[in-house]
């Protein structure tokens, strides 16, 4: 009996506890953000001279095998802008003798995943493999890197495709937003501002494909990266087995000329009657990614849009309910990338939302309140780990280590850079970067019904244009 006494006691202490309430009068404690540990990065070189960096992740058996070739859409030749995105597309659509059907039912049958991609600076192809099925993999994937058919029947098919996709822009405001703010921003002799029109497209030939994959598909020009369950000593000699044969020879990079800054405010209104959003963008030049700034541009940047409660999301859409979000970024290029505030916003309201973006951007360059500081710094450094999950975003982050030549411990130390950032330096940065006076500002929607707000805020001078201003002539199909 005295024991169910006290089991009775301890249950009913047990119940009172459980029934207090939780402190809420303030928020729970942030952990405090660590360094990351990645395993040390590995690197070699095939016979060819073939590049490759090797991060070991035991924790999983897949591996996360990338080509990276260091030529982008920059680099297209004049009159056939699109001409990498095109190539890289067609490379998977048939090769070593394989058609698109082939090659796909191949792949699939692996478990394996094979994609191409064209980027700004950097394209390439990604595998993600299971280790067991690691060696017909890599011959897939060196098949379409070393032996692309691009047969004339697939060119065709996949123009008409492109030509399709150019006509669906002429419906979709973010596109014709992204375009215009290109197109505005950067000068005519710059490649930044332009992209593939009909007249290109209708131009590529299979020479051009051939030609522009030979001169770029060396190994001088090129890194393989590798994340996963696997050792230097076990896929050293599968790489040379299947890549010993990527041509060698000497590539030139070509010099890209750094963007003029924006000098003044200007307003591009493009015409979409009956749209029920106006899409917004607006922005300036930034910086690039060697800057001495980057830390602090970073958490400056979370503060004001780069987060789900950054000041421009908070206002837009928590404050007002203009949209369902809005956000802020900089493009950090090997030459000075953008800045970009954007969102989508009601029609009724675009003039509001319009002159909440430049609240915010004055009250960016205000002295900083340390609770705003301390958060904008506490999200990158907590959150940076999570781009860290999968073998693949690993090899996207190793990509970006090559391509602007980090230190290999880069990663292992950022987040102690992050916390080092000082509130003087944020502010200097947010004085250095965002400037409202000099903005492109680009605004989509019907001009009948947002015109009037957006000439009431007095921002600057409105150029009105149609889509196809922007665009080119529609294409005929």
């Amino acid at each position: 009996m005295k024991n169910f006494l006290s089991i009775l006691c301890i249950g009913l202490v047990s119940v009172a506890a459980y029934a207090q309430s939780p402190n809420r009068s303030t928020p729970p404690e942030l952990t405090k953000a660590k360094n990351l540990q990645l395993s040390p990065i590995e690197r070699f070189a095939l016979s060819n001279g073939l590049k490759v960096v090797l991060l070991e992740k035991h924790t999983v058996p897949l591996l996360e095998i990338d080509l990276l070739v260091k030529t982008g859409s920059f680099d297209d030749p004049a009159g056939k802008e699109g001409l990498a995105n095109f190539t890289f597309d067609l490379m998977d659509e048939g090769a070593n003798g394989m058609d698109a059907l082939k090659l796909a039912d191949e792949i699939d049958f692996l478990g394996t995943t094979i994609t191409t991609f064209a980027g700004n600076f950097s394209s390439g192809i990604d595998c993600l493999t299971p280790v067991s099925k690691l060696e017909p993999s890599l011959k897939l994937m060196s098949n379409i890197a070393l032996q692309p058919t691009f047969s004339d029947a697939d060119i065709e098919r996949v123009r008409g495709l492109r030509l399709n996709g150019l006509l669906q822009d002429y419906d979709e405001p973010r596109i014709i937003a992204r375009r215009a703010f290109d197109k505005f921003m950067y000068a005519t002799n710059t490649p930044y501002g332009k992209f593939a029109s009909e007249g290109s497209i209708r131009a590529y030939t299979k020479a051009d494909l051939t030609a522009f994959h030979k001169a770029n598909f060396i190994a001088s020009n090129s890194t393989l990266i590798i994340v996963g369950d696997i050792t230097r000593k076990e896929i050293a000699p599968i790489l040379e087995k299947y890549f010993a044969a990527f041509p060698t020879g000497t590539s030139t990079p070509s010099i890209k000329p750094v963007p003029q800054q924006v000098k003044s405010r200007s307003i591009y209104l493009i015409d979409k009657p009956g749209a029920a959003q106006s899409v917004i963008r607006i922005g300036r030049i930034g910086t690039s990614r060697a800057d001495e700034d980057y830390n602090a541009i970073v958490v400056m940047n979370t503060i004001l849009g780069g987060s789900f409660t950054s000041r421009l999301n908070s206002n837009l859409r928590e404050e007002h309910g203009y949209a369902y979000g809005a956000s802020s970024g900089f493009a950090f290029w090997q030459v000075p990338g953008p800045f970009v505030a954007s969102s989508a916003v009601q029609t009724d309201v675009t003039g509001p939302a319009l002159g909440e973006f430049f609240n915010e951007f004055k009250k960016m360059r205000l002295p900083m309140p340390d609770a705003d500081y301390e958060r904008g710094k506490n999200y990158e450094a907590l959150g940076y780990a999570g781009n860290f999950e999968t073998n693949a975003s690993i090899a996207s982050a190793l990509a970006e280590l090559v391509l602007y030549n980090l230190d290999d411990n880069y990663f292992n130390t950022y987040v102690g850079r992050i916390l080092a950032v000082s509130k003087k330096d944020l502010e200097a940065a947010a004085k250095k970067y965002i400037v409202p006076e000099n903005m492109v500002i680009i605004v989509v929607g019907d001009r009948s019904k947002i015109e009037k707000g957006i000439k009431a805020l007095n921002l600057g001078p409105i150029t009105n244009l149609s889509i196809e201003a922007v665009l080119g002539k529609k294409p005929k199909l």
